[in-house]
């Protein structure tokens, strides 16, 4: 099994105007979407103040918007070396300059918006290839992302779902995501959209997965491959199914309520950790083997 030596920093976002409102949902149209604690994890992770990251705004509905505001958030840090990647398409994701970009950054920021977008443009490029490469192989490479960015890291992908409606089956639509952690579904604006019944529908229909609902203002960081620390100011509610003993989800027709007997719930604050691999949780930071 190959153990990636680079980190993950996963974040459930804000109110950003990059962002598809969801039906029945109220946006706030606000594009402070972090607290700082987090951004400065980000810096530090890639190396410093002086580290260059990428960020990538391609899910943006609003990419020029949403990349200032990030160049401004990052120079409030320190931290100056931030450039933006635009990418609205697949020829541009193959183009030999932003694929060179991804060769000598320190670390890159997927924003908010559409996962679908990230998706479609990037899975199976050069490009995506060349990120999951550095990743796997390089100590300080990070990848992080929020909202969207954040969603789409896994290799099993929420494009889709209403919250209100969320445990009649087929409300809740899958995909495959960007890959580079295997095993996890991850869900963002978590608490505030009550996004609980997707992510456990979801776990249902995948219980290899582990489910990862992010807060806003909050985030995991993600090492090795399997090692989680929470970060921010909220909370992370980790659902595992491993042990469902019973599930209707394969037999019902499209619409019908599901049920679901022993699913576990963990909820993480900043501070705590938590081991994807043996599936455990940890108050304070765990030894690693």
């Amino acid at each position: 099994m190959i153990i990636p030596k680079g980190r993950l920093i996963a974040i459930g976002g804000s109110e950003d105007k990059g962002t598809e409102p969801e039906p029945n949902h109220i946006q706030k149209n606000n594009l402070n979407f972090f607290e700082m604690q987090i951004l400065s994890r980000i810096v530090m992770e890639a190396g410093g103040h002086d580290s260059k990251i990428e960020v990538i705004t391609s899910a943006s509905s609003i990419p020029e918007e949403v990349g200032q505001n990030y160049i401004d958030a990052f120079g409030k840090l320190g931290c100056s070396n931030i450039h933006l990647l635009d990418i609205r398409n697949r020829d541009q994701a193959q183009q030999p300059e932003m694929i060179e970009r991804i060769r000598n950054c320190d670390g890159v920021m997927f924003t908010g918006g559409n996962q679908l977008r990230l998706s479609s443009i990037f899975g199976g490029t050069d490009f995506l290839e060349l990120l999951t490469e550095r990743y796997i192989q390089e100590d300080k490479f990070v990848i992080a992302g929020t909202s969207a960015g954040a969603m789409a890291m896994s290799n099993t992908m929420i494009y889709q779902g209403s919250s209100t409606e969320s445990l009649l089956k087929g409300e809740v639509k899958i995909t495959t995501g960007l890959a580079f952690m295997k095993d996890v579904i991850i869900d963002s604006h978590f608490v505030t959209r009550g996004r609980f019944g997707r992510l456990a529908q979801s776990v249902a229909a995948n219980p290899s997965c582990m489910g990862i609902g992010l807060g806003e203002d909050t985030g995991v960081l993600i090492s090795e491959g399997r090692y989680m620390e929470a970060i921010g100011s909220g909370l992370v509610i980790i659902i595992d199914g491993h042990n469902i003993r019973h599930s209707n989800i394969a037999d019902l027709r499209e619409g019908s309520p599901i049920s679901i007997e022993n699913l576990v719930v963990h909820v993480m604050a900043k501070g705590n950790h938590f081991d994807l691999k043996s599936r455990r949780f940890f108050a304070e930071a765990v030894e690693k083997q």
